[in-house]
C-alpha cells in the first residue's frame, strides 16, 4: 500500500539513525536543544544543553538550607520528566552564570514564580555564602521544548559573547 508521507519521530532516532531512505518527516522533539530527559537516558551530557534560563537568588530559607530564586515553574515548566528517571533533577540542574554545573544543586521546589534551590532535596547550611542574594544561576530543563514554551523570545549567546535575540513561534 503506497504511504506519501512517512513521519518517525524521537531525538535518539534522530541522532542514531544511519539512513532515513522513504522517511518524509523527522519530528526529532529536542535535538537541537536537549534536556536533562536526554541527558538521562544517555543522549548527552548537560554540558550540551543549548536552553536555559538565567535567575537570580533573592532571598533564603536558613533552617532548611535553601536559596530562593526568581525563577518558578512559569518559567522553568511544571515538567518533571526526570522524576521517575535514573537521576531527578526535580524542576532542574543549578549551574553557574556561565554555565558550569554547581555539584548537585537542583531546583528541587517550585511555585508560580519563586523555584527552591538545595542540594538534590538535602539541606546545605551554608547555601547563604555560596549563594549570596544576588547571585545569578543558570537552570537547566527536564524538557527543553516545555521550558522554552514559557518564554517569548531566547537570547542566544555566541562564543564570543555577543547576544542575538529571536522571538519564539506561536501557534500550532
Amino acid at each position: 500500500m503506497p504511504c506519501d508521507v512517512v513521519s518517525i519521530g524521537s531525538t535518539p532516532t534522530a541522532l542514531a539513525a544511519t539512513h532515513l531512505d522513504g522517511v518524509t518527516e523527522v519530528r526529532a522533539g529536542v535535538y537541537v536543544m536537549l534536556d536533562l530527559v536526554m541527558h538521562n537516558v544517555g543522549v548527552n551530557q548537560p554540558s550540551e544543553i543549548a536552553l536555559s534560563v538565567l535567575t537570580t537568588v533573592i532571598g533564603h530559607q536558613r533552617k532548611k538550607g535553601w536559596a530562593i530564586v526568581d525563577a518558578g515553574w512559569m518559567a522553568m515548566s511544571r515538567d518533571r520528566g526526570t522524576q521517575r528517571q535514573k537521576q531527578d533533577f526535580g524542576y532542574g540542574l543549578v549551574c553557574a552564570e556561565d554555565g558550569e554545573v554547581v555539584g548537585d544543586y537542583v531546583m528541587s521546589g517550585a511555585n508560580q514564580e519563586h523555584g527552591i534551590i538545595s542540594r538534590n532535596g538535602t539541606p546545605d547550611y551554608d547555601i547563604e555564602a555560596r549563594f549570596p542574594i544576588g547571585t545569578r544561576l543558570r537552570l537547566l530543563p527536564n524538557h527543553a521544548c516545555a521550558t522554552g514554551a514559557q518564554h517569548p523570545v531566547y537570547h542566544a549567546i555566541a562564543a564570543d559573547g555577543s547576544v542575538e535575540s529571536w522571538p519564539r513561534f506561536y501557534g500550532w
